[in-house]
């Protein structure tokens, strides 16, 4: 049996040489392969009509961390945290979110990508958690923390798909972000928080799998 083609969204970064790079960190390839898929980089810069027709080859994507997303996607204002915004990234993976939906492909949003669903569903976000929300936790152990230091917990709804995966409804984890969601929209599930409330997970009921987790599993 063939493996899985999983899509993975990828970030513009800038190397020493000053040449623009399309990656995608290590940890998520390898994770897919070895879960037996077999992981293809999404370039930026795709077409709406190609990233469909990408899409349809696809058995699934994975919605990677990475930068902030634009405030204006959302109706939030400029903040000075605000960082690392590149505007065609955040086109193209809030338009792929929703031909993912329409198609009824499988994905996974990680950290950004949790951020991402939300907001093409409708959601709305803080532009900075520890400047927005009263009695907020520290999100943002980065940079200078190791990436696997687990720093909260998240309460996970019983009976969800996550719960599911997981199996308990509790779980330590890390927190890489100084971004968050402030509003889950109707369309999706909220199914983790964290102590502070701020929502951790959500999934897209009645999807084949529609999940997303704020932070790095």
């Amino acid at each position: 049996m063939p493996r899985p083609l999983i899509g993975l969204t990828t970030s513009r970064i800038l190397d020493k040489n000053n040449i623009h790079i399309m990656a995608t960190a290590e940890a998520y390839v390898q994770a897919v392969y070895h879960a037996g898929g077999l992981p293809v980089q999404l370039p930026l810069g795709i077409a709406d009509g190609d990233l469909q027709a990408l899409l349809a080859r696809l058995d699934g994507v994975i919605f990677i961390g990475g930068g902030d997303i634009a405030p204006e996607r959302y109706g939030g204002q400029p903040h000075p945290r605000v960082y690392d915004v590149y505007h065609e990234r955040d086109r193209q993976e809030l338009n792929l979110v929703l031909m993912a939906v329409e198609q009824g492909k499988p994905f996974l949003g990680i950290c950004r990508g949790f951020q991402v669903l939300n907001v093409a569903m409708g959601g709305t976000m803080y532009e900075d958690i520890l400047d927005q929300h009263p009695g907020a936790l520290k999100h943002d152990y980065f940079p200078g923390y190791p990436r696997e230091m687990l720093v909260h917990p998240v309460r996970v709804t019983p009976g969800s798909r996550l719960a599911e995966i997981l199996e308990q409804t509790e779980v330590e984890v890390n927190s890489l972000h100084h971004q968050g969601v402030r509003q889950v929209p109707d369309a999706l599930r909220t199914t983790a928080f964290a102590p502070d409330g701020i929502p951790e997970a959500v999934e897209l009921p009645g999807h084949p799998f529609g999940l997303a987790v704020q932070w790095h599993p």
